[in-house]
C-alpha cells in the first residue's frame, strides 16, 4: 500500500560529488468510504468507462480493485476502487483527487434508482434478478465520454479501441500516484487541437472523426458545462457540434449523465439484438427496437443493458466486419 513503509535511506555521494538521488516513494492516497443503500458490482458500474482491454484509463486487478486515470476539473487524477463487506473504498491520488472522491458515490450510481425499473418480460425480469448489482453510473466528465465515442464512429470496435489507445499514450499524462503501469490519464482539450494530422492517420482515425473531434475540444468548456444539465438538454448541446449525432450524443450521456432513457438509435447491431430478445426478431430495425422498448420508457437504456447482459444474442451469420487498417495507406 501507498506510503505504508518509509522511503529508504539516501545513499552515500557517488564519487565526483554528484549525489544519487533518493528512491521516491509514493504518497498515500485520499481516501473516502461510501456505503451503497444496496447491492453494488463494480465490474457492472464501471465496465461502460473501458475502452477496450488495453485502455490505457482503466485496469482491473486480480484482487478485484478498478483503477481509473481521469482528467479531472481540477487536472489528472488516479483512482483506485475496491469494494469490501457492502462498503466502497476509494483511494485517489493527483490534483483531481479530491474531485475524484467527491464524485465517488455518484460514479458508482448513488443518483441512479433500480426501483423505477419494472420488467414486463420475463428476460429482463430473470437478468435484473441475477444482476443486482447494476448501477448507472455518472462520471459528470463530457469529454471523456465523447471522445472515444467519435472515436467508435462507423468502425469496428478493435479500430476504435487501437485509436483511443494510441492516442491516449501518446498524448495523454502519466497517471499521478502508484497507478499500474502504462496508465495515462486522456490529454487536455488545447492538446487534442494539437495533434497533427499525421498522428490522426497514424492511430487509423479518418479525417472525419478526427474533425469531429477538434470541432468538440475547440468549445470544451460548454460542452463540459453539459455535465450540469438533464440528459436531453445535454445531448441537444452535444448534438449542436457538426458530427454529433444521436448515436454519439445517447453513448455519451449513458456515461457521463448515467443517463437511464438514452437508448442509443442508429447502431448496427443493437436492434437487431433487442429485436430478437425480446420479440424474436434478428432484423428488427431501430423503430422495432424503439417499440419494444416503449414499456420501458424513462428506463430504456438499462433495459438495454439487461438485454446485453442476459445473453441472448442471435447467432452471427456472417463474418466480423475487417478493419480498413487506413494507418498502413
Amino acid at each position: 500500500m501507498a506510503g505504508r513503509f518509509a522511503p529508504r535511506p539516501t545513499r552515500a555521494p557517488a564519487r565526483g560529488g554528484d549525489a544519487v538521488v533518493p528512491r521516491q516513494v509514493p504518497a498515500p492516497g485520499r481516501v473516502r468510504v461510501w456505503v451503497p443503500d444496496g447491492p453494488l458490482d463494480l465490474g457492472l458500474v464501471l465496465g461502460p468507462l473501458r475502452r477496450g482491454p488495453g485502455d490505457p484509463t482503466f485496469r482491473t486487478m486480480p484482487d478485484g480493485s478498478v483503477w481509473r486515470a481521469t482528467l479531472t476539473p481540477c487536472g489528472p487524477g488516479t483512482l483506485r476502487v475496491t469494494a469490501r463487506g457492502g462498503e466502497v473504498r476509494g483511494e485517489a491520488w493527483g490534483p483531481g483527487a479530491e474531485w475524484l472522491l467527491e464524485q465517488l458515490p455518484r460514479m458508482l450510481g448513488a443518483d441512479d434508482d433500480p426501483s423505477a425499473f419494472v420488467p414486463r418480460h420475463r428476460l429482463l425480469a430473470v437478468t435484473a434478478h441475477r444482476r443486482p448489482g447494476l448501477r448507472l453510473g455518472r462520471t459528470g466528465l463530457v469529454l471523456e465520454s465523447l471522445i472515444p465515442s467519435v472515436l467508435e464512429q462507423k468502425v469496428t470496435t478493435l479500430e476504435a479501441y487501437q485509436a483511443w489507445r494510441v492516442l491516449v499514450r501518446k498524448f495523454g499524462e502519466p497517471a499521478p500516484g502508484p497507478a499500474p503501469g502504462g496508465m495515462c490519464a486522456m490529454p487536455s482539450a488545447r492538446t487534442w487541437a494539437m495533434i497533427p494530422s499525421w498522428e490522426w492517420h497514424l492511430a487509423g482515425v479518418d479525417d472525419k472523426r478526427a474533425s469531429t473531434i477538434l470541432r468538440a475540444v475547440r468549445v470544451a468548456a460548454r460542452l463540459e458545462e453539459a455535465a450540469g444539465m438533464d440528459a436531453a438538454a445535454a445531448r441537444e448541446r452535444l448534438e449542436l457540434v457538426s458530427g454529433i449525432g444521436p448515436w454519439t450524443s445517447a453513448e455519451t450521456v449513458q456515461r457521463s449523465h448515467g443517463a437511464a432513457d438514452a437508448v442509443t438509435v442508429g447502431d448496427l447491431h443493437l436492434p437487431g439484438i433487442v429485436g430478437f430478445a425480446l420479440g424474436g426478431n434478428r432484423y428488427a430495425d431501430d423503430a422495432e427496437m424503439l417499440r419494444l422498448l416503449e414499456p420501458y420508457a424513462g428506463q430504456r437504456h438499462r433495459a438495454a443493458r439487461l438485454v446485453l447482459l442476459s445473453g441472448r444474442v442471435p447467432a452471427r451469420r456472417a463474418p466480423r466486419m475487417a478493419p480498413r487498417g487506413i494507418e498502413r495507406l
